[in-house]
C-alpha cells in the first residue's frame, strides 16, 4: 500500500456558505463516519482541519495574508490513507461527505523527499 493525501477544499470565508451550528454538527457525525470506515479497514493515517488565518510567503520576502484570500475556495483539511494506487484512492476521496455541496478534493500521492524512505 502506498500513503495518500486527500486535501479538501471548500468555501470556507463566504458568510452565506457558512452552516450553521447544527448543520456543523451534522455535517462532522458524516464526515466522522466516512473517516470511521476508512479507519475500520485499517487504511486511514491520520487527518488535521485547518485555519482559516495563515499568511502566503513568496520570494522576495513577500508575505501576504492568506491563504489564497482571492478566492472562496479554501484548503479546509486533510487526511492521509493507505491505497494500492492513485485510483483506489480516488474511489476512497468520492465517499468525502463535503462533495455533497460545491467543494472538492484533491488527491496526491505522497513521495519521498530529501532522500526519506
Amino acid at each position: 500500500m502506498e500513503e495518500y493525501l486527500i486535501l479538501m477544499r471548500l468555501d470556507l470565508i463566504t458568510k452565506e456558505a457558512q452552516p450553521s451550528p447544527e448543520q456543523m454538527q451534522e455535517y462532522m457525525k458524516i464526515y466522522n463516519d466516512w473517516v470511521g470506515s476508512i479507519a475500520a479497514q485499517n487504511r486511514y493515517i491520520g487527518g488535521k482541519g485547518l485555519s482559516t488565518e495563515g499568511k502566503v510567503i513568496r520570494s522576495k520576502d513577500m508575505i501576504t495574508d492568506g491563504p489564497y484570500a482571492e478566492i472562496k475556495e479554501s484548503l479546509a483539511g486533510f487526511i492521509m490513507i493507505k491505497a494500492r494506487d492513485l485510483d483506489d484512492a480516488v474511489n476512497i476521496a468520492k465517499g468525502c461527505p463535503i462533495l455533497e455541496g460545491d467543494n472538492s478534493v484533491e488527491v496526491r500521492k505522497v513521495v519521498a523527499v530529501h532522500g526519506e524512505g
